[in-house]
C-alpha cells in the first residue's frame, strides 16, 4: 500500500514537471525537487505503521461503495454540489453508531463510508457513471482493507484511499477505451 501511494504521487509529480518544465519554469523544478525530497525523506525516517499487520474487515469495507454512490447520487443526480453531498453523507454516518453503541462494527461503519464519499464527491468527467463510481469505490474498499496499519496519525488517509481507487479505475477505463 505504501509502495502503491508513493508510485502515484511520484508520477503526478512526474507530469507536473513535464508539463511546467516545457514551459521553462525552473521554479517549477525546483519546487518539485523539494518535493520529491520531502517524501523521500517523509518514507524513510518516519513511521507510519505498526510493526503489527492487521486487515480491516469485509463485512466494514462493503460500506465504502456505498458511501460512494449515496454522495455521488446527491451530488450529480441531486444536484446538491459535491461539498454539500459529501456533508449530508458524512454526517448521517455519523449517526450509524448511536443504533447500537456497544457495536464495535457499528462503530467503524462511518470511516468507511466516509471514505466512499471522497469517492463519490469527484466529478462526473472525472467520475462518468455509477458503475465506475462502484468500481472505484470497491477499489477504495480493498486500499482501506489493506491499510488499517498505516500511515497512523497521519491526516488525509481516507481521502488519500479514495485518491488512490479513483485513480487506479481511472486507469483502467482509460487503457481499455
Amino acid at each position: 500500500m505504501v509502495l502503491t501511494v508513493l508510485l502515484i504521487q511520484i508520477a503526478f509529480l512526474t507530469t507536473i514537471v513535464k508539463e511546467e518544465y516545457e514551459t521553462g519554469s525552473f521554479v517549477a523544478i525546483l519546487s518539485m525537487l523539494l518535493l520529491i525530497l520531502t517524501l523521500f525523506f517523509g518514507y524513510r525516517y518516519i513511521d507510519l505503521h505498526h510493526p503489527k499487520y492487521e486487515y480491516e474487515k469485509i463485512s466494514v469495507i462493503i460500506w465504502v461503495p456505498v458511501g460512494a454512490v449515496i454522495c455521488y447520487l446527491l451530488n450529480i443526480y441531486g444536484g446538491l454540489g459535491s461539498v454539500l453531498s459529501a456533508g449530508i453523507t458524512g454526517t448521517m454516518a455519523s449517526f450509524i453508531p448511536e443504533i447500537n453503541k456497544d457495536s464495535s462494527y457499528l462503530a467503524k461503519l462511518p470511516a468507511a463510508i466516509y471514505c466512499g464519499v471522497f469517492v463519490g464527491m469527484s466529478s462526473s468527467e472525472i467520475v462518468p457513471s455509477i458503475g465506475f463510481v462502484t468500481t472505484a469505490g470497491l477499489v477504495a474498499g480493498v486500499f482501506l482493507l489493506l491499510s488499517k496499519n498505516l500511515f497512523l496519525g497521519v491526516g488525509g488517509k481516507l481521502g488519500t484511499v479514495a485518491f488512490g481507487g479513483v485513480i487506479i479505475v481511472s486507469l483502467i477505463y482509460g487503457l481499455a477505451t
